[in-house]
């Protein structure tokens, strides 16, 4: 049986773009104290992704006024999102598509009625989050940074949610890094990547979303880069 995840690693410059762009992550979390960072370091980088994440739905808020509680009903969550995030591991580990659910009615509760929360209202798009949530049960070989990025992707083209498609998408994004062991601590900041280029980021998707080798490839690359500026903007970084 092919694995999706792996031929899509194999794409043209994928092998070794994703390569450099896993050891550069790995000299900073190195070089720059993963021994010495502290759960402030993983709150702190949280919050900043709420931030961004928040940015890219139109919500621009700053990482102290949605500490302090502030923000509109996208920026709140958002943040109560990541508070929860981590402790969605386990429930990510034997079935995904429960925990988008569980994102979902964390980020989208106050912006959208009881009812919806957490029920995708997309046929289309429930068939393809059950069909990722089989791949996702499967072993790969494919690199964590290559899985993180086509889960957040396929999550957003699914569209299945009728809101915060693209909150939970990311989220997922930060999440499968952490299950991969890609970023164990959550101390990069994926989001701020993605929000530092939101023109490029919402084109990748279009292409990824046309269904086409090019768009897979298109957003591989694309991502490969949000994810070097996502380590840049993480707290050890300063």
């Amino acid at each position: 049986m092919s694995d999706p995840f792996v031929s899509a690693a194999l794409l043209e410059g994928i092998p070794s773009t994703y390569g450099g762009t896993r050891d550069g992550i790995d000299s900073m979390l190195r070089d720059r104290g993963l021994r010495r960072s502290t759960p402030d370091d993983t709150a702190r980088s949280l919050l900043q992704g709420a931030a961004a994440t928040a940015s890219l739905e139109g919500s621009a808020y700053d990482v102290e006024t949605l500490a302090s509680g502030g923000g509109d009903d996208v920026a709140r969550g958002a943040v109560r999102l990541s508070t929860e995030l981590l402790g969605l591991l386990g429930v990510w580990s034997h079935s995904p598509v429960q925990a988008l659910a569980r994102m979902h009615s964390l980020a989208a509760a106050g912006s959208v009625e009881d009812a919806d929360l957490g029920r995708p209202v997309n046929p289309a798009g429930v068939a393809r989050l059950t069909a990722l949530g089989t791949m996702l049960g499967e072993p790969t070989e494919a690199p964590g940074l290559v899985v993180a990025a086509l889960v957040h992707a396929e999550i957003v083209a699914a569209g299945a949610f009728a809101t915060h498609n693209g909150v939970v998408g990311r989220a997922a994004e930060r999440l499968v890094l952490v299950a991969k062991g890609v970023d164990p601590a959550s101390v990069t900041v994926p989001e701020a990547g993605h929000a530092a280029e939101p023109d490029g980021y919402r084109a990748a998707l279009a292409a990824y979303a046309g269904g086409e080798p090019t768009g897979v490839h298109q957003w591989l690359m694309y991502a490969s880069q949000a994810f070097t500026r996502g380590a840049e903007a993480s707290p050890l970084a300063r």
